[in-house]
């Protein structure tokens, strides 16, 4: 493996731990936003690990990556979004 910081994209468990990360993030700033990521972030980690870390370059892994969680993203968007022309109503205040 090449030294510097480039060798650090080739790691399973790097890509993993980002994973979580972004997952834990999604549990502070919820909406879907991040859990594409960490599932973009898991599916490069699980390939990594089934390849081999030297199986895929940089630009192969950061394409792979951002096309991952767009379609985690959408999936997500698509099966827990609300039902079209339904809109969320609240009948009271918290201060009442």
């Amino acid at each position: 493996m090449e030294g510097g910081a480039t060798s650090v994209w080739a790691l399973w468990w790097a890509w993993c731990a980002a994973a979580l990360v972004l997952a834990i993030l999604e549990v502070l700033v919820p909406g879907f936003v991040f859990l594409g990521f960490a599932i973009g972030a898991l599916a490069c980690g699980l390939l990594l690990l089934i390849l081999g870390g030297s199986a895929l370059g940089l630009p192969a892994l950061l394409f792979t990556f951002a096309g991952l969680s767009l379609i985690a993203w959408l999936l997500l968007r698509r099966y827990f979004a609300l039902p079209s022309g339904q809109v969320k109503t609240f009948d009271h205040d918290i201060n009442d």
